[in-house]
């Protein structure tokens, strides 16, 4: 198995990886669903066609728990499978709101400033709000990467069960 991974870079919340096989999709699948029944393991599994979800057992999962995501596809004749590592779909979904919401109100006040400059209006709200929102979406960053850190060890133990999973698979 040739494994080409992308390092878990202090930048992405959402580290990615790509793995390379030489035995065909439906193979890999097989093997891999074969290895998820037959490990002793406390991880949830889920698979859906190509797709395959581990998370960690509910007994240790946190706000922060992380998710791993990978599926098996066949790209220019060579079987791969591509996965992240995430936090679950309804973290990521409301973090993502949050980011919409004060790039949205950004706007907003941006235009708010502009009427209210133009009118000969007092303009201080608009300002502050300005200068607030970047300081709300810094620190929207920053508790991702605390999160991101909270989860690190579930992390490894999910990428360790994923190799293990993977390990027949050439």
């Amino acid at each position: 198995m040739n494994r080409e991974e992308y390092e878990e870079s202090q930048l992405f919340l959402r580290p990615r990886f790509s793995i390379d096989c030489q035995r065909n999709v439906s193979e890999v699948l097989e093997t891999v669903i074969n290895n998820l029944k037959e490990t002793n393991h406390n991880f949830i599994t889920k698979t859906s066609d190509s797709h395959v979800i581990i998370d960690v057992p509910q007994k240790d999962a946190h706000f922060w728990s992380p998710q791993l995501h990978f599926r098996v596809e066949e790209e220019q004749g060579i079987t791969k499978i591509k996965g992240l590592f995430g936090p679950k779909p309804s973290v990521w979904t409301l973090f993502m709101f949050v980011h919409f919401f004060v790039a949205t109100a950004f706007i907003g006040f941006a235009i708010l400033f502009y009427v209210k400059n133009k009118l000969d209006e007092n303009v201080v709200f608009p300002v502050v709000m300005l200068v607030v929102l970047p300081i709300v979406w810094f620190l929207l960053y920053f508790l991702g990467q605390i999160g991101k850190e909270t989860g690190k060890n579930q992390m490894n133990d999910l990428k360790q069960f994923m190799y293990k999973v993977l390990e027949n698979v050439n």
